[in-house]
């Protein structure tokens, strides 16, 4: 196993990744540093914890959470309009003449 590089180190790309100009990638950053993308990734992942952010099973249970919010609001949209439908039927029958 490679030796672990320093936490100053560390930081300082963490710094340079997260200040990128728009049109820098972290493969880029990460080659100019000698590290692998994967490992940049995870520092960036290891400081965004150590910033107070939430971790990644928070984020993806979110994710799920807004996926499953997101479903029902279309089911219930839907039945809305069924049941709108439905009662513009029925009034269009009460009406008297018919």
């Amino acid at each position: 196993m490679p030796k672990p590089y320093p936490q100053e180190f560390r930081d300082d790309v963490v710094r340079v990744a997260r200040e990128r100009e728009s049109g820098q990638t972290l493969r880029q950053i990460a080659t100019d540093f000698g590290i692998s993308e994967s490992c940049l990734v995870n520092w960036l992942k290891a400081a965004d914890l150590a910033d107070g952010g939430r971790p990644a099973a928070a984020a993806a249970e979110q994710s799920a959470e807004l996926r499953e919010a997101k479903k029902r609001i279309r089911l219930l949209e839907q039945e809305n309009e069924v049941l709108r439908r439905a009662a513009a039927y029925l009034s269009q029958s009460n009406l008297p003449g018919k």
